[in-house]
């Protein structure tokens, strides 16, 4: 048997480090790890970051909030350059911003990193192997997957390891449409992730699902079909059931759909947004999923939205406002620190 007992801990100098009062007693066989590293790296779980986006020019902000409680968004750090319509994927503790547009007839083939869990600029990850825009990732915290968007369009896949700098690689599996797919949504479980809707390279909108086992480079397998056919939707999800929210075809809609991930089928309605919106993205910490910006045509010019609905990712029903962001958004992409692969 061991026993510690210790009546103080800190640093060598005293002015800084965990403080420690009282007694502490260890009475086990077994043995005790005390965790290592900055504590940016550990803690509380639940942020969600929404980066980058177009209020009528492109942006280069970055913003978050704390998924469990209601609120406004909070100011995060910038990325390296004004970017809409990027993709993204994370871990547990890093997100990766995926290209994006700088402008209307420009793409980028940069991914940058923000570590989640503090606040501050992005750093430069690596490269894509092409540019690309309206694209979306998945992940299962290890391996982040992501589509090749427009610019070009295709059915082809890239991968990155999350926790390791570099530049993306082809993914040796494809996408069930040929012609691939652009403004899509996507969410994923550990194993698992999925594409939806969106169009493809002729711009025909789609509602089918294809599916990926993430750490299996194989092509996508056909899931099963959204309610309607849809682009410009957002996703999120937790480890067993996918949401996808909003979108336009050719009318803007407000329904949201839901899916057993573990499970093939298709998609069952779960309720409603609180706006007809397209072009939002969508995050979660596994318990609330949460949907911000996006823009819509009512009652008869493009309109903006600050907006951030949340919903109960294991009911089904309506969502309820959550708050603002720090601008009225389109187009800017989401992740957490509590799911890694939401689109």
């Amino acid at each position: 048997m061991s026993e510690i007992k210790v009546n103080n801990i800190q640093s060598l100098s005293g002015t800084n480090g965990p403080v420690i009062s009282g007694t502490v007693e260890m009475n086990s066989t077994g043995a005790m790890a005390l965790p290592r590293g900055d504590t940016a790296y550990r803690g509380g779980r639940g942020r969600g970051v929404i980066a980058g986006g177009t209020t009528g020019s492109r942006v280069n902000t970055i913003q978050y909030v704390t998924i469990a409680t209601l609120g406004n968004s909070s100011d995060f750090g910038d990325l390296s350059a004004a970017l809409s319509d990027g993709g993204s994927v994370s871990s547990s503790t890093r997100g990766i911003h995926l290209g994006g547009a700088p402008g209307p007839s420009a793409v980028s083939n940069v991914m940058q990193y923000v570590t989640i869990p503090s606040t501050g600029n992005a750093f430069d990850f690596g490269d894509m192997t092409d540019t690309h825009a309206s694209l979306v990732g998945v992940s299962d915290g290890v391996r982040g997957v992501f589509t090749f968007g427009s610019t070009p369009v295709s059915d082809t896949l890239e991968f990155i390891t999350i926790a390791s700098k570099g530049n993306s690689s082809i993914y040796g599996g494809k996408l069930t449409i040929s012609t691939g797919r652009k403004q899509l949504a996507s969410c994923s479980s550990p194993t698992r992730g999925l594409f939806a809707g969106g169009r493809d390279n002729g711009n025909t909108v789609l509602n089918s699902i294809d599916y990926i086992t993430i750490q299996t480079q194989g092509n996508a397998q056909d899931f099963g079909d959204l309610v309607g056919l849809q682009f410009g939707q957002g996703g999120c999800s937790s480890n067993t059931r996918g949401i996808f929210a909003g979108g336009k075809n050719p009318a803007f809609t407000n329904r949201i759909d839901y899916v057993t991930l573990a499970s093939l089928g298709d998609a069952i309605d779960f309720g409603d947004l609180t706006r007809t919106e397209m072009f939002m993205s969508g995050t979660s910490n596994g318990i609330r999923g949460i949907f911000a910006g996006g823009v819509n045509d009512t009652p008869s010019s493009d309109t903006r939205k600050d907006t951030i609905d949340f919903i109960t990712i294991a009911s089904t029903g309506n969502a309820t406002d959550f708050g603002n962001l720090l601008a009225a958004i389109e187009s800017p992409t989401a992740f957490s620190d509590s799911h890694g692969g939401l689109g």
